[in-house]
């Protein structure tokens, strides 16, 4: 089988979207050698979408952090809606940007890190609702995906279920914090590569090892 890089991601964490550039990075650096796969995590999912207020003072503090970690900058018209809770009408729920990856990856699989890392810009730097279906509109037009097609696949039962698979196979993974990379080698062996935010030189060198060890390990067998 091919080696695959599998991203556990979610569409609402901000040291996911700090790790957005240097994930980017590794898909192009190795588009050759490995497919890389972005499973959503589910980290917000409730009967009752929470409000920003249920996060907004931790990430009133948190954001400064990534930023200094990362590099990675919130834009203002994201962080009104955390500085400003009680005049906020966002929601938040991972279910719908889930939803959306899953009819994503349909029209452009390779594309996916692509995909996740607009989706984080879309909400933490141009503050657009992911609850709302019009915070996906552009990125159609710049992906080329029917419009119709993709607003009906998004309220379908069939694509939830899809997302809600990947919740379910994120933790099967035992990935418990967000951002998470893994590489599997084989149907059952899977290497941790990052769990949290981590630098591309570290992961260029993890990567490396793990393709020089399996290597090794098959030319040995």
């Amino acid at each position: 089988m091919a080696y695959n890089l599998i991203y556990c991601y979610d569409a609402y964490c901000g040291w996911c979207y700090g790790f957005s550039p240097v994930i980017k990075k590794i898909a192009e650096e190795y588009q050759d050698r490995l497919t890389v796969e972005v499973l959503s995590g589910g980290m917000i999912i409730s009967e009752t979408p929470q409000p920003v207020s249920a996060i907004a003072n931790y990430v009133q503090k948190a954001y400064k952090t990534v930023e200094v970690y990362t590099g990675i900058k919130f834009g203002e018209d994201f962080l009104w809606h955390i500085f400003n809770p009680d005049k906020s009408d966002w929601l938040l729920n991972s279910e719908k940007p889930a939803i959306a990856l899953s009819v994503f990856k349909e029209y452009q699989p390779g594309l996916q890190v692509q995909f996740a890392s607009d989706l984080q810009f879309a909400l933490n730097y141009e503050g657009r609702d992911l609850c709302d279906d019009e915070a996906y509109r552009h990125l159609l037009y710049r992906y080329n995906i029917p419009v119709k097609e993709f607003y009906e696949k998004l309220h379908s039962k069939e694509y939830k279920e899809k997302a809600y698979y990947e919740f379910a196979q994120v933790k099967q993974l035992q990935v418990t914090g967000f951002p998470a990379l893994l590489m599997q080698v084989s149907e059952s062996k899977f290497y941790s590569l990052a769990k949290g935010f981590t630098d591309y030189g570290t992961l260029i060198a993890r990567i490396d090892n793990v393709l020089r060890e399996v290597s090794a390990s098959s030319g040995n067998s």
